[in-house]
């Protein structure tokens, strides 16, 4: 989850806001939502320390790609043109969230409803059969772990002690809605966040250019191996 500030920020081509209607394909739902109240999270310092400045401008959104997800809305590429806007350098980490939390007494909806779904890697292989309830259909490696949430995301007994900095997971658009609520800031529309993930390149696959390793330098925390099987964790990491 990341957060802007708008300047104000507005889409031409009528994008909306990142919603519950998918992951990846636009909604015509716009709920954008900037609190008039400045909570703790901006007491003594400006949220914007914690931000990058985007200029905004046009920017050809989509992908033809031919190994895309056509399903998922990535394509057709077309032109969609942004004003200026503020937005997170980092995801939202835990130490954030947890400060959201104490100060409201939130309770996210995986912790409502009592499960979230956990990737199967990441469950101990020694209580897979004790924490697993269910499995997605389409998707088996995707878990239903009772107990899973923010504060534990593997399920009982994990904890985010030693995870202040990483993001925070099994967080809801409504969980992240609140938070920007609470931050003064709302979500990103899908526009926005392929304009600041595309690092100013044109169609180019990752921020750098086209080769996943560049001089055989891993520059993300991406999957390698067979999915979903087995990750090799070649880049150092087999989770977040």
């Amino acid at each position: 989850m990341s957060c802007i500030i708008p300047q104000p920020s507005k889409v031409t081509d009528g994008e909306a806001p990142a919603s519950k209607k998918g992951c990846c394909a636009p909604s015509a739902e716009a709920r954008p939502v900037v609190a008039e109240e400045r909570s703790e999270l901006r007491s003594g310092s400006d949220p914007r320390d914690r931000m990058i400045a985007m200029q905004g401008g046009t920017f050809l959104m989509g992908t033809d790609y031919a190994e895309a997800f056509p399903d998922d809305g990535e394509g057709p590429v077309r032109e969609v043109t942004l004003d200026p806007f503020w937005i997170d350098r980092y995801p939202v980490t835990n130490e954030l969230f947890s400060r959201f939390i104490d100060e409201t007494g939130y309770r996210t909806e995986a912790e409502r409803f009592g499960w979230s779904f956990v990737f199967w890697a990441h469950i101990p292989k020694e209580r897979f059969y004790e924490l697993v309830v269910d499995t997605v259909a389409a998707a088996p490696w995707w878990c239903k772990v009772p107990g899973a949430s923010w504060r534990n995301p593997e399920g009982p007994d994990s904890a985010i002690k030693s995870r202040s900095n990483h993001p925070v997971v099994h967080v809801s658009w409504n969980d992240a809605l609140s938070f920007c609520e609470w931050s003064g800031q709302r979500l990103p529309t899908e526009a926005e966040w392929e304009y600041s993930a595309r690092g100013g390149l044109v169609q180019k696959l990752y921020p750098w250019g086209d080769k996943l390793r560049p001089d055989g330098e891993h520059r993300c925390n991406i999957w390698q191996g067979e999915f979903p099987r087995h990750d090799t964790g070649d880049d150092g990491y087999t989770g977040t």
